[in-house]
């Protein structure tokens, strides 16, 4: 598994900053899946202590409504450098040979109004969450849910026909 961190190139202005995504060998019938990585809850009082003023930005985009909580939520669902660093020393320990590839990076900040919060994405045929906190040997301090569209990746049954033609 391919492993990059990215780190802030200057100091971040809140400590939980950091997006975590994979890349599944195999997941679901589709090869090389792609998750986003998020806290799916938080503690309230965590969140009433930021300086949210600091860290939301403009809208994405001026010409449409721009819901600053869906961004307030996006800062809360990404992970301190701790997290981060146990998350990833969990997937290096439990699925090294299961995923292609592991990255982080540090939020934008100021972050613009209007982006979309991963924990409101609504489940259906192909969008869906990995839940790892039910899984047994799961045993971080906070949970983690994944984000997966599987629309986005072809099935492994059509990638094997072609080769066979």
């Amino acid at each position: 598994m391919e492993i990059e961190i990215y780190e802030a190139e200057s100091p971040l202005p809140i400590n939980r900053a950091y997006s975590v995504s994979i890349i599944i060998k195999s997941f679901k019938g589709r090869r090389d899946v792609e998750a986003h990585l998020f806290r799916p809850q938080w503690d309230s009082a965590e969140e009433k202590d930021v300086d949210w003023a600091k860290l939301l930005g403009s809208p994405m985009d001026p010409s449409l409504p721009a819901d600053p909580l869906s961004t307030r939520k996006v800062i809360m669902e990404s992970f301190t450098v701790e997290e981060r660093d146990q998350l990833v020393l969990y997937l290096s320990e439990h699925y090294d040979d299961r995923l292609t590839a592991l990255w982080s990076a540090p939020l934008e900040f100021p972050a613009p109004m209007g982006l979309p919060a991963l924990s409101d994405v609504d489940e259906d045929k192909s969008i869906g969450f990995i839940r790892f906190e039910k899984i047994p040997h799961f045993h971080l301090p906070f949970p983690v849910h994944a984000l997966y569209d599987l629309s986005r990746h072809r099935p492994l049954v059509e990638e094997a026909e072609s080769l066979d033609s």
